[in-house]
């Protein structure tokens, strides 16, 4: 079996194991010596006992194939400290009872699962001790080793772990400490000021686990030095920005009233904090560190996707689209694949650069057709998936209040006039009306994909439910066919027809042709529902990220016009908030792969129709022909925006008020501006807020002591002004006087804890729970944004995708008859 060769010219890697010096034997006892100080300090016996069973649980002698200088250590921490093993302590993140692993084994498997154990077995300020108290021994150790350069880069990046972790534990303890004030209830602790100490407190287990792993083994000719040096100054790096960032969160926290976590200073001190934001260096976290905060069955699969965006702009400078290129040229990225660094880089140079466009195709990969049928073939086998195309024919609806009473519901008009809305209708059996000629006149051919109608004998009854599903993409990107694996499943558990909505997508189709064509869609599912195999007793509208923002909205609307609104809501980590503000989650958007800021703003520029990037000198001349007529047809619909809404408004209000025996006036509702949105006060705000900005207003965000990395990309293009539209309730339904709001059903909200938009679902539930409203709140932990479409990748996002499906069957079960009085 062939070994790996210490480098020669590391003094390091050269040393003898064991070693017997006396200077190591004083290491050695000096290590044990600081440990037992620490815990005569801690009044929290128990807390240590984790860490000591950590030291002792690890073999260092199976693991590198030597004994290691710690072996004696180890011995008389065994019988300097009798306790009994398997004893739970506290975690730091949400205050709950954390279960470690016991294992009777040591391998490497336990080796490389040490990190995520410490996480769960420490609170805050043992794990910032014991990581401390490693890193000075491991300084003591390579201050001796000589004038080499490895030893001395070693030294430094110990040095520094010590620094940023003393410097950073009062920082996260005082988050910590207000972060309670934050949460929804008792019940449900998540925030954004959670996410950030619990993203900290992740960094700072994976440098721990690697300081210990150094201390074991930095005598053994098997130790990699370059490789170990490599991850220790990542995580550094990585530990260097989240002080940085949990800095900017004391900063919202003074200038946030009590209870708010969106960002409520004025509007140019809120671009200032912006600008300043995304000036910091983001490539640390998409290289060696790329995904450490999230579940680890996740970084594989984010370490794919990160090879395949890098490959995929290489392609993209190169003038070809995204559908040309095949599946296997995007995840071979040869020297991205080998080198973590170079991929940081680039990852962070595609997405401060590159515009929605790019966004738009490489979120579209997964609907090549190779991978599409891969998707397909692991997910459930339905008897129906066909795609409809529903004309846009204005129709009659009865109004709630009284049903003799009817109104007009008109098709999709903004921006482009009227055009049909497809659907793809997915069912499990084979249910009555869903093969009928009706239905069959709507349905838009696929090629081999329409013949997924598979005839049967009989024919199952209709569904006494229907779920309207309404798919994510940041409105830019995907369709139903993106997100039919995860629905053929609902389709299959639930036992009912399920309704997806392919809406047009920004920046063609900017607001409100979205919000329009799915409350089209809407009306026409609840007035034929025969047709889509339910009798529509329970309706259920379910969206994810975009698409949850758009089921409130299209409920909102539902109840403006008068008609039927659904049963209930289910929203997978949906964006209520599109008006550039920060957050202390969205602080977490700095090392997001899936969803950085300056993807995130863009996505909502481009829905907003307000896309200003500067295409003269960047990476964007590289679009080719058909990307410039994408790109300028964006820009003239953006000028058209104004005059295209008006229209659309007086188009309601004159539609509202036609003569019809039994019709009456639709609600007006004006997309554009609020009443104190005056064109005189939208003129002010933007100019204020588009000129040159100053940091002296961000002073006081960083001690005068410490500089974060700031980034060598140059300035990221990311449009800071605010948008009155951004402001609409229809677009943001945070923003939604609570008159609007009381009109919505019940609401269950599935979030994520580490996703940059947690904040949004925390405010959006704790405004509906201060108006009386049911809603639910369930944040998942260590997942990342869009786990539903990760559904079939591991046991944690199939136990997620598990609780939504369960909350869309507690809107679809009719509720029970009311309990006798007593």
């Amino acid at each position: 079996m062939s070994q790996e060769k210490p480098e020669r010219s590391d003094p390091i890697a050269q040393q003898t194991a064991p070693a017997k010096s006396s200077h190591g034997f004083l290491n050695e006892w000096g290590f044990l010596s600081k440990l037992r100080e620490l815990s005569i300090q801690q009044p929290m016996v128990s807390e240590w006992k984790a860490f000591l069973e950590w030291i002792t649980d690890f073999d260092p002698e199976l693991d590198s194939g030597h004994p290691s200088e710690t072996d004696s250590v180890t011995q008389r921490m065994k019988v300097a400290f009798k306790w009994k093993p398997g004893s739970e302590t506290i975690s730091g993140y949400a205050a709950t009872p954390a279960c470690r692993k016991k294992t009777s084994s040591h391998n490497h498997r336990h080796h490389s699962d040490s990190a995520p154990v410490l996480l769960h077995s420490m609170d805050l300020r043992t794990m910032t001790q014991s990581l401390v108290t490693l890193a000075e021994d491991n300084m003591a150790f390579f201050s001796s080793q000589g004038p080499g350069e490895t030893a001395r880069r070693l030294l430094g990046v110990f040095a520094g772990v010590r620094e940023q972790a003393l410097a950073l534990e009062p920082a996260l303890g005082h988050l910590l400490g207000v972060a309670h004030l934050f949460d929804l209830d008792a019940e449900t602790p998540a925030n954004g000021y959670r996410s950030l100490v619990h993203t900290a407190r992740c960094c700072l287990a994976h440098l721990l686990h690697k300081s210990r792993y150094v201390a074991a083994n930095r005598r053994s000719i098997f130790f990699r030095t370059s490789h170990n040096l490599a991850e220790l100054e990542a995580y550094l790096a990585a530990l260097t920005q989240l002080r940085a960032l949990t800095y900017c969160a004391q900063r919202l926290l003074a200038s946030n009233q009590p209870g708010g976590l969106f960002f409520e200073g004025d509007e140019g001190l809120a671009a200032d904090f912006l600008r300043e934001y995304v000036t910091l260096h983001k490539g640390c976290f998409y290289g060696r560190c790329l995904g450490f905060q999230f579940t680890p069955a996740i970084r594989p699969f984010l370490q794919t996707i990160s090879i395949g965006l890098v490959s995929f702009g290489e392609h993209y400078k190169r003038n070809e689209t995204g559908l040309s290129v095949t599946a296997s040229s995007l995840f071979t990225g040869g020297r991205f694949a080998i080198d973590p660094e170079l991929r940081g880089a680039e990852f962070e140079r595609i997405t401060q650069n590159l515009d929605v466009h790019f966004w738009k195709a490489f979120w579209n990969i997964t609907e090549i057709e190779v991978l599409s049928s891969l998707a397909n073939m692991a997910s459930a086998t339905v008897r129906v998936s066909r795609l409809l195309s529903l004309p846009p024919e204005a129709f009659e609806m009865p109004l709630t209040a009284d049903p003799k009473l009817m109104v007009t519901i008109s098709p999709p008009l903004a921006h482009t006039g009227p055009g049909p809305v497809l659907v793809r209708l997915i069912s499990y059996d084979l249910r009555e009306g869903q093969d009928s000629e009706q239905l069959n006149s709507l349905v838009k051919s696929e090629g081999s994909r329409s013949l997924e109608l598979w005839p049967r004998p009989q024919q199952a009854p209709r569904s006494p439910s229907l779920v309207v599903h309404i798919h994510g993409g940041g409105f830019v990107a995907q369709t139903s066919k993106s997100h039919e694996p995860y629905l053929k499943s609902w389709a299959q558990e639930l036992g009912v027809p399920i309704l997806s909505i392919d809406y047009s997508l920004a920046p063609e189709a900017p607001f409100p042709r979205a919000l329009e064509e799915c409350f089209y869609a809407y009306c026409w599912a609840v007035k034929h529902c025969a047709l889509l195999g339910s009798t529509g007793e329970r309706i259920c509208l379910a969206g994810d990220s975009a698409g949850g923002n758009l089921c409130f909205t299209v409920s909102l609307r539902a109840a403006a016009y008068g008609v039927r609104v659904p049963d209930g809501i289910m929203a997978a980590y949906p964006a209520t908030m599109l008006q550039f503000t920060a957050s202390p989650s969205r602080l977490l958007s700095l090392m997001d792969p899936l969803l950085p800021l300056s993807v995130l703003s863009k996505c909502v520029s481009a829905y907003a129709g307000a896309e200003t990037e500067d295409h003269s000198n960047s990476d964007q001349k590289a679009l080719g022909m058909m990307g410039l007529v994408r790109r300028d047809t964006a820009l003239l619909l953006r000028d058209l925006r104004l005059g295209a809404s008006s229209w659309l408004n007086s188009f309601l209000e004159l539609s509202g008020h036609k003569s019809q025996p039994k019709s009456v006036p639709i609600a007006d509702v004006n997309f554009l501006l609020r009443p104190e949105d005056t064109p005189e006060k939208v003129e002010s705000q933007e100019e204020m807020s588009t000129k040159d900005g100053s940091s002296s207003c961000l002073s006081g965000t960083f001690p005068e002591d410490f500089l974060p990395r700031r980034s060598s990309q140059g300035p990221t293009q990311i449009p800071l002004y605010s948008s009155p539209i951004a402001k609409n309730p229809f677009m943001s339904p945070l923003l939604a006087p609570d008159s609007m709001l009381q009109t919505l059903p019940p609401v269950h909200i599935v979030a994520c804890a580490l996703d940059p938009i947690l904040d949004d679902s925390v405010m959006f539930a704790r405004r509906l729970r201060s108006l009386g409203k049911p809603v639910t709140l369930r944040v998942v932990e260590d997942l990342p944004h869009g786990f539903l479409s990760l559904a079939s990748l591991c046991r944690e996002t199939r136990q997620a995708a598990a609780l939504c499906v369960e909350r869309i069957r507690q809107i679809l079960t009719p509720p029970g008859p009311a309990a006798p009085p007593v």
